[in-house]
C-alpha cells in the first residue's frame, strides 16, 4: 500500500505518518511535509523521485504529473487499467493526504494585497483531491486530520467500508466546492455576481427546524459571532430570534447610552435607553410586560448583577451581552433553560449580501443596515419638530426599521411605547399599537411615531395623531402626500420624510 502526503496544515501528520510506516504503507511526500517527516525518523519517497521530475516554479509544480495522477485514478477492477500502470513503471497510490494553502485565511487579513491572496491559491492540492475523491472506491481520500484515526483504522484491519470511503469523496467535494467559492467570490468583486457561489460547513445539526417535524441544521460561522456560557444547544427559533435581537441592539452604540431591547418571534416588544443598564430595561419592559415571557433579551453593555436580579424575575429564553460580571453569571446560570451568549464580534456589515431561499433558487439583497441621516431627514410640515421630538424620531427610525411589515412604532426619546408589527394594514397596525400601549397602561400623550413605509392616506396618520402623537417620521412617496402632509398641519404636528422605505417581510 502507497500512501501520498502533502499538507499545508500539519496537524496530526507525524503522528499519521508515523502510524501508517509501521504497518508497512510506502510513503510519498512534497517539500516541507517531506522535511517535517524526515525529522522526525519517518522515511518517505519524494515525489520528484517518482516523477523523476524536481519542484519548478516556485513550488508551483511537483505533482502535476502522470507518475502522481495515474496512480490515484487507476481503476483497480479494471485489467487495462493496470496493465497501462506497468507498461509505465507506475505504480498505484492508495490514500491520499491532503490539505490546501490558506486562501480563506489570507483574504481574511486586514490589507492583504491580490498578489498575496493569489499565491495561496491552491492548484496541485485540489487536482489531487478530485482525483482520489473520484477513484474513492480504490482510494481513501483524507482533507480533514478528525478523519486520520478512521483511516488508519481501515488501513490496519485491511480494509475500509464503501460507505466509508464514500463519506471522505463527498467530504472531500465539498471542501474543494467550498475553497472553489470562496476564490471566485473574492477575484468577482461583485457584491451581486452573475453565477452566486456559496459554501458554508455545517456547524450544527438541530433537533428540528421551526416546527417538530421540520429536519434542520445550522451552516457557516454563525459559532463565531457569539459564546455560549450557559444553557442548552440553540434551537432553530433561537438561531433566528439571536440574530433578531443582536441587528437591532447594534442601532444603539454602548458610548451613546446603556441600551437594552426584547424581542419576541423575532419583532422588538420593547427597547429602552438610560444612563444604567437596570433603567434601561425598565424603560424596554414597560412597553410590554406579558409578551417578553419566553422571550430573548440583547444588551449594548456588559450585564451586571443588577439588571441579572431584574431579569431572573420572568422566564427568558436568551440573554446576549457583550459580557456578563460573574456575579451576574453566576446568578443567571442556575436557570438550566436559559442560554447565555456572549456577542463577540459585530453582526451587522455594510454592504452585507442577505440570502433567503424560494421555490427554485435563492433571492439575493443588500443588508438594510445604512442609518439615518441628517441630509435624507426631510421637514414637510409647517412645524418643525422640536429637539426633543427628533430626539425621539431618530429612536423610533432605529427600532421600525427591525419591526416585521407593516410597522408601526411609538416611542418617545429613550422608550418604546407602542409596536404594532405584521398587519395587513397599516392602520390596523397602528390600532395594534395603540390598544398594547392601552394594556401596559402607558399613554401616548406627547410620543412621536414611525412607519416602515408610507402612509398611503390620510387616514393612518389621522390615527396616530388620535392616539397622541405629536410629530412622525415615514419615508413618504405617496401620491397622496399632500393630503398626509396637510393632515398633519391641520393637527399642528410636524412630519419628517426620510426618502427610505424600510420593509422586512
Amino acid at each position: 500500500m502507497r500512501a501520498l502526503l502533502s499538507v499545508y496544515d500539519k496537524t496530526g501528520i507525524v503522528d499519521l505518518a508515523r502510524a501508517l510506516h509501521a504497518e508497512g504503507v510506502e510513503l510519498v511526500s512534497t517539500g516541507n511535509t517531506q522535511r517535517i517527516l524526515a525529522e522526525a525518523g519517518i522515511p518517505a519517497q519524494a515525489v520528484s523521485e517518482l516523477t523523476g521530475f524536481p519542484e519548478i516554479l516556485d513550488g508551483r509544480v511537483k505533482t502535476l504529473h502522470p507518475a502522481v495522477h495515474a496512480g490515484l485514478l487507476a481503476r483497480r477492477d479494471l485489467p487495462a487499467h493496470m496493465a497501462q500502470l506497468d507498461e509505465y513503471g507506475l505504480l498505484p497510490i492508495d490514500l491520499l493526504v491532503v490539505n490546501l494553502y490558506p486562501f480563506q485565511q489570507t483574504i481574511a487579513r486586514p490589507g492583504v494585497s491580490l498578489d498575496e491572496a493569489v499565491e495561496q491559491i491552491d492548484i496541485g492540492g485540489v487536482a489531487l483531491l478530485r482525483a482520489a475523491a473520484k477513484n474513492f472506491a480504490h482510494v481513501i481520500p483524507l482533507v480533514d486530520p478528525v478523519d486520520y484515526p478512521t483511516a488508519l483504522e481501515g488501513v490496519r484491519a485491511g480494509q475500509l467500508s464503501f460507505e466509508t470511503r464514500r463519506r471522505l469523496s463527498a467530504k472531500t467535494f465539498a471542501h474543494t466546492a467550498a475553497y472553489d467559492a470562496a476564490i471566485a467570490t473574492y477575484l468577482a468583486d461583485e457584491t451581486l455576481p452573475a453565477t452566486l457561489t456559496v459554501a458554508w460547513p455545517k456547524a450544527q445539526s438541530l433537533r428540528y427546524g421551526e416546527n417538530p417535524h421540520q429536519a434542520a441544521a445550522l451552516y457557516g460561522d454563525f459559532h463565531s459571532l457569539f459564546a455560549q456560557l450557559h444553557g442548552k444547544e440553540l434551537s432553530y427559533n433561537n438561531i433566528l430570534d439571536t440574530a433578531a435581537a443582536a441587528e437591532l441592539i447594534e442601532e444603539f452604540p454602548a458610548a451613546e447610552s446603556a441600551a437594552v431591547v426584547i424581542l419576541k418571534h423575532t419583532n422588538p416588544c420593547g427597547v429602552g435607553t438610560a444612563e444604567q443598564l437596570l433603567d434601561a430595561w425598565e424603560q424596554a419592559l414597560a412597553t410590554d410586560r406579558e409578551a417578553p415571557f419566553g422571550g430573548i433579551i440583547a444588551t449594548n453593555r456588559p450585564l451586571d448583577l443588577a439588571l441579572a436580579q431584574a431579569i431572573s424575575e420572568i422566564f427568558t429564553e436568551i440573554i446576549i451581552a457583550p459580557d456578563f460580571t460573574p456575579e451576574a453569571q453566576a446568578l443567571l446560570s442556575k436557570k438550566k433553560n436559559l442560554r447565555l451568549l456572549r456577542a463577540l464580534r459585530p453582526v451587522t456589515r455594510q454592504g452585507e449580501l442577505l440570502l433567503r431561499s424560494v421555490p427554485g433558487g435563492v433571492l439575493a439583497q443588500i443588508a438594510d443596515r445604512a442609518p439615518l441621516t441628517d441630509e435624507e431627514s426631510r421637514v414637510v410640515t409647517k412645524r418643525a419638530p422640536t429637539d426633543a421630538e427628533w430626539r425621539a424620531l431618530r429612536f423610533a427610525w432605529r427600532v421600525v426599521k427591525h419591526v416585521k411589515s407593516n410597522a408601526i412604532v411609538y416611542t418617545g426619546a429613550d422608550r418604546t411605547l407602542g409596536v404594532g408589527a405584521g398587519q395587513m394594514s397599516r392602520v390596523d397596525s397602528s390600532r395594534l399599537a395603540v390598544w398594547k400601549a392601552q394594556q401596559a397602561g402607558l399613554t401616548l400623550q406627547g410620543s412621536v411615531v414611525a412607519s416602515d413605509a408610507l402612509f398611503p392616506f390620510a387616514d393612518g396618520v389621522e390615527a396616530a395623531l388620535k392616539a397622541g402623537a405629536t410629530a412622525i417620521i415615514q419615508p413618504g412617496g405617496s401620491v397622496r402626500d399632500a393630503e398626509v402632509i396637510a393632515a398633519a398641519d391641520a393637527a399642528g404636528a410636524a412630519m419628517v420624510f426620510t426618502g427610505r422605505r424600510h420593509f422586512r417581510h
